[in-house]
């Protein structure tokens, strides 16, 4: 399903590289700010990842250095995903710690590789990482109702829809997927 390899962080301690059959995700570091802030404030990005609003770099710079902490503090954090065959720059991937602690699951790609099925391939590499390396029981994720796109990539993944309610005043769904059911979708 995929390869790791160890590489160092930032803080020298070690964390995964992994590979998909179409992709190489790295743990985010600074030098991913510019690509990051690029993609973060594309107007088809930012209307679902940030709400439309257009962040800073530096705002960009702190979303890495938590990832970075988060690294060190959980094991995991976001990853940048890039295509195997150019090694271009795709997106990113990952989790960051939710309100109740479990990993929630972000992602954002460019628009031009949207619907091609890569944040599936990426996500999926990420929630084996988390639930089998880490032994993680659950992991979370939410999505603006109009996201009909990310809707699909969570149900793809096995995500049970939770609930609906509003988060940061937008109307929002939450989905969750346990462990068990993840390990029962994998394919024997």
């Amino acid at each position: 399903m995929h390869r790791q390899r160890e590489i160092g962080c930032t803080d020298r301690r070690s964390i995964m590289e992994l590979t998909t059959a179409r992709t190489t995700l790295r743990p985010v570091t600074p030098h991913d700010v510019p690509a990051l802030h690029a993609l973060w404030t594309d107007p088809g990005v930012r209307k679902y990842l940030w709400d439309d609003t257009v962040i800073t770099q530096e705002r960009a710079a702190d979303v890495v250095a938590a990832s970075c902490a988060d690294f060190v503090a959980h094991r995991f954090g976001l990853w940048s995903i890039h295509e195997k065959a150019t090694g271009a720059w795709i997106g990113f991937c990952g989790f960051r710690p939710s309100d109740a602690g479990e990993p929630e699951l972000l992602y954002g790609i460019w628009p031009r590789f949207w619907g091609q099925g890569l944040v599936t391939e990426a996500a999926r590499v990420l929630l084996a990482h988390v639930f089998v390396t880490l032994d993680v029981p659950e992991v979370v994720a939410a999505t603006d109702v109009p996201n009909e796109a990310s809707v699909r990539v969570l149900e793809r993944l096995g995500m049970r829809f939770e609930r609906r309610g509003l988060l940061n005043g937008l109307d929002t769904l939450f989905y969750r997927l346990t462990r068990d059911a993840f390990d029962r979708a994998l394919p024997s």
